[in-house]
């Protein structure tokens, strides 16, 4: 991979999931952290005709840059440096993109084995502690999660000289459900999809189709027909059907994490994040999920120590995206 001089060139990030893409033109050893973002903009995929289109378009704000190198965090897993992510609304081939762009080199990482690097970045103070839990002295491993137009997951595990970043596909497990109504809704469900999983439900998507399987078990027509409809919907308090979806969603969340926390033994902490959560903080801290993430048995007491905050996306993809990429152009 060719080498860059981190303090002086400037190169783009891109964080890139099913609804939104985030560019950045960052640089790194910045006095105030290991990224500096020199400018950022947000993009709506579905109004761009390909990721090509998005980055030429930002690309065209900095031509004075000369940008020659970049880093790719994209939702989904590469086979043969192409993304499958049925989420995405066009192909993403990176090595494609790169000779059409004329850079030199574009690296692609997951877009939230990207949110979990840049974890290293965040305050405590920036985010909110859903537990008790004090953040321990000594990290042990880490998991992040995020529900979005998909429902993102990653671990880090804590390695020398750096942590060990490991992404994964943890959203395609299937979908264990609690109690008669949580089965229910797996039963609607079952008879419209062969494989059905926790991004079924914990997503966007996943939030409209729990609304739809609540409505098909009380024999109700679906009033609302957008996830933000539904979420606005049981803020306010203005629809039933909306407000109990929202608290299922919530229970689930925590049974998910929960069994995340114990896959990865996450004594250092989880992170949540993803573009639904910091819509809801305050509907998810009074919610089920904590008593759901610790109602795991004999495994309470382990929980009971696993510090819990959620955090904004915002830039934090890109920052993890350059911080990655820098890192590896280290050597790291």
């Amino acid at each position: 991979m060719p080498a860059v001089d981190n303090a002086a060139r400037a190169f783009i990030a891109a964080d890139v999931g099913g609804t939104h893409a985030r560019i950045g033109l960052v640089r790194g050893g910045s006095e105030s952290g290991r990224v500096a973002v020199l400018d950022y903009r947000k993009y709506v995929c579905a109004e761009h005709e390909s990721l090509d289109a998005i980055l030429r378009d930002f690309l065209s704000r900095h031509e004075d840059a000369a940008i020659t190198h970049g880093a790719l965090a994209c939702a989904g897993y590469a086979i043969d440096g192409v993304v499958v992510n049925d989420n995405l609304p066009w192909r993403v081939a990176v090595n494609e993109l790169r000779d059409a762009l004329g850079l030199a080199d574009l690296s692609l990482i997951n877009d939230f084995e990207a949110v979990a690097y840049a974890t290293q970045y965040i305050e405590p103070s920036a985010t909110l502690a859903l537990t008790d839990a004090p953040l321990p002295e000594k990290t042990g491993p880490q998991v992040v999660v995020g529900p979005g137009t998909g429902l993102g997951s990653a671990a880090i595990l804590p390695m020398q000289p750096q942590p060990l970043v490991l992404p994964t596909e943890a959203g395609q497990i299937a979908l264990a459900p609690r109690g008669e109504l949580e089965i229910g809704i797996l039963g609607v469900m079952e008879s419209r999809y062969r494989h059905v999983s926790y991004e079924h439900v914990l997503s966007g998507p996943g939030l409209l189709r729990l609304y739809q399987a609540l409505c098909t078990l009380r024999a109700m027509p679906c009033r609302l027909e957008r996830p933000e409809q539904i979420t606005e919907a049981a803020l306010q308090g203005s629809d039933d059907e909306a407000r109990q979806t929202l608290d299922v969603f919530c229970a689930l969340l925590g049974s998910f994490v929960g069994d995340l926390a114990m896959l990865y033994g996450a004594s250092g902490g989880i992170w949540l994040a993803g573009g639904i959560l910091p819509q809801i903080r305050s509907y998810l801290a009074r919610s089920t999920f904590v008593e759901r993430f610790l109602d795991k048995g004999r495994m309470r007491a382990f929980l009971q120590r696993v510090p819990i905050r959620l955090m904004e996306h915002g830039q934090l993809g890109v920052i993890g995206a350059a911080g990655w990429y820098l890192d590896h152009q280290d050597g790291g």
